[in-house]
């Protein structure tokens, strides 16, 4: 008898919990604040349109018509052009190659004696040579890759992205080295 008590109570606990827990389940189903995907209240959205907005966001605004944007596109590179032929010249009277400031990856060969000061903002990663970081003042540059500031003549690791947050700074080839740099440049820079 014992044995028959244990099943049905068994039985019954089982088919209780069952309709508890269907019970519970419809009541956090309409809990849901939106209903099925592809509704107004949760639009369904293809890639294409997700990128197009993030496009719009980062150029800083609404452009519905392309050749307004390379229109815009080239005028500011006019700009940056005339701005870098204009600060040529150095304040000590040195010749100096100035070059606009881009988003892309340039290679920079910097022969012994001549420096490569960064704008303000510019990045650098040296690939090959010594190189030792130049600076009028007591800051220099800051090694991203170590998360360390680099300051004048200290010695410059390859491979490490340096970051230039003012003007007048930037990086020269180690004194008694016969061989130049190679460098990778975001941004502008002079080469003096």
């Amino acid at each position: 008898m014992k044995s028959r008590y244990k099943v049905s109570l068994a039985a019954v606990l089982l088919g209780g919990g069952i309709v508890a827990g269907s019970l519970m389940n419809n009541s956090v189903n309409g809990a849901s604040s939106s209903g099925q995907p592809g509704t107004a209240d949760d639009p369904v959205v293809t890639k294409s349109y997700v990128d197009q907005k993030i496009a719009q966001a980062l150029k800083g605004g609404t452009t519905t018509n392309t050749s307004k944007t390379t229109s815009s596109a080239a005028s500011s590179t006019t700009n940056a052009t005339s701005n870098a032929t204009k600060s040529g010249a150095s304040s000590s009277g040195e010749a100096s190659t100035a070059v606009e400031q881009t988003e892309e990856l340039k290679v920079v060969d910097v022969k012994p004696g001549q420096k490569l000061i960064a704008k303000a903002g510019s990045e650098f990663i040296l690939r090959n040579g010594y190189a030792v970081v130049y600076s009028m003042d007591a800051s220099g540059a800051i090694d991203i890759t170590s998360g360390t500031e680099i300051v004048h003549n200290q010695a410059v690791e390859k491979n490490h992205l340096l970051s230039f947050p003012r003007e007048g700074r930037g990086i020269q080839v180690k004194e008694g080295q016969k061989f130049g740099l190679v460098v990778m440049v975001r941004g502008g820079y002079t080469i003096q």
